[in-house]
């Protein structure tokens, strides 16, 4: 990713800026949310994920952020239970990089097959419930009630 400086010069992004865009296109208060929640006792957290999860990963070529936000929702899926609250918000992710909810459902099934279905089924519920909160609330995130 590049910007064009005042003189007009292409300049790279730092794997921060790049992050710091990805992030606003998924949920622009993504990293006040993280530092307002972890920074005390962390500081520094919130702009380190930023940094190597959104500017490193997600910023690379050879995937579209859609692609990738799928991707992490069949891993998160596939994990089990203990990622629930994540599952959530890279739920909610995926549907902010233009995923629609058939396909989230049709890659959380799928994890079935690697995960069990234990893990679908969570996967399936945390999805379903996300989907008739958002429904009900237009103003609701995943971010509520963690």
């Amino acid at each position: 990713m590049t910007i064009e400086n005042t003189i007009g010069n292409e300049v790279a992004l730092s794997a921060l800026e790049q992050g710091r865009e990805i992030a606003a296109k998924l949920n622009p208060e993504l990293e006040t949310i993280l530092a307002q929640r972890y920074d005390d006792a962390l500081p520094g957290l919130a702009e380190t994920l930023i940094e190597s999860a959104y500017g490193r990963f997600y910023a690379r070529e050879g995937l579209d952020l859609k692609t990738r936000q799928l991707a992490t929702v069949a891993a998160l899926t596939a994990l089990g239970g203990q990622t629930a609250p994540q599952l959530r918000v890279n739920i909610e992710h995926a549907l902010a990089a233009g995923a629609a909810e058939r396909e989230i459902l049709e890659v959380i099934l799928q994890m079935a097959a690697y995960g069990g279905w234990p893990a679908a089924i969570n996967g399936l519920n945390a999805a379903l419930g996300l989907f008739a909160e958002r429904t009900e609330s237009s103003g609701a995130s995943a971010w509520d009630g963690q």
